[in-house]
């Protein structure tokens, strides 16, 4: 019973991101939506920002399943590194689009007065790890080769590259893992781009420059046979 009213009281503060955006969401809302006095919400979620954590992890564990199914999808078919990268990046994109309100809740702006606890840090790097995985995979098998010379990373990124690679663990040379972080931000920065209506009058045919701008920082990556 509680995890059904759990579920319920989710799926009614997801309608309100839709409605009132994050800054909007209400506890007393959503129990009057759901026919409840304000207090027994509080009983399931003591205040806003507990709601808003779970209503985060919930979203971040949604897009690195849809990256996880995407991957070994595209494994099982035998896909090159280049091809499992781009199914990830197509797996975010299609999540992002079906889902703009809670894409905006965890890559839009901060929510005023709200800092996400630790609890949100397992959910958000599940999509990274899939990622993390493909590079050191096409590292591990001699796969990579930049689309020309790349520049060092700079020694004052020494300090940030070791933290990346401590956090999730990466096992590749830093220049590997600057070249990885600059593409997977550029995921993220494109598809924010498109939701949040950056391209209009200017894009499209927006799956296909998606696809070409993957390609495009795939082979910043180093997959050799990006398409």
């Amino acid at each position: 019973m509680r995890a059904e009213l759990v579920r319920e009281i989710t799926g009614i503060a997801r309608e309100q991101l839709a409605t009132a955006g994050a800054a909007g969401l209400s506890l007393r809302a959503v129990a009057r939506e759901m026919g409840m006095v304000s207090s027994a919400i509080y009983r399931y979620f003591p205040s806003r920002d507990d709601l808003l954590t779970a209503l985060i992890i919930d979203g971040y564990n949604a897009v690195g399943e849809a990256v996880e199914r995407a991957e070994e999808t595209a494994r099982k078919e035998g896909e090159p590194f280049a091809g499992r990268w781009l199914a990830v990046c197509r797996a975010v994109r299609e999540w992002a689009l079906a889902h703009p309100h809670e894409y905006a809740l965890l890559y839009g702006s901060p929510v005023p007065g709200y800092e996400a606890p630790q609890d949100t840090v397992p959910a958000a790097l599940r999509d990274t790890v899939v990622f993390v995985r493909i590079v050191e995979e096409a590292h591990a098998a001699d796969a990579l080769d930049p689309a020309g010379p790349c520049p060092p990373a700079p020694p004052l990124l020494a300090g940030d590259l070791a933290r990346a690679r401590a956090a999730l663990p990466v096992n590749a040379p830093e220049d590997v893992i600057a070249r990885a972080f600059t593409a997977w931000a550029g995921l993220y920065g494109t598809v924010s781009f498109e939701l949040f209506g950056q391209f209009t009058n200017v894009i499209e045919e927006r799956a296909a420059y998606f696809d070409h701008s993957m390609a495009l920082l795939g082979r910043l990556v180093g997959f050799r046979n990006a398409p």
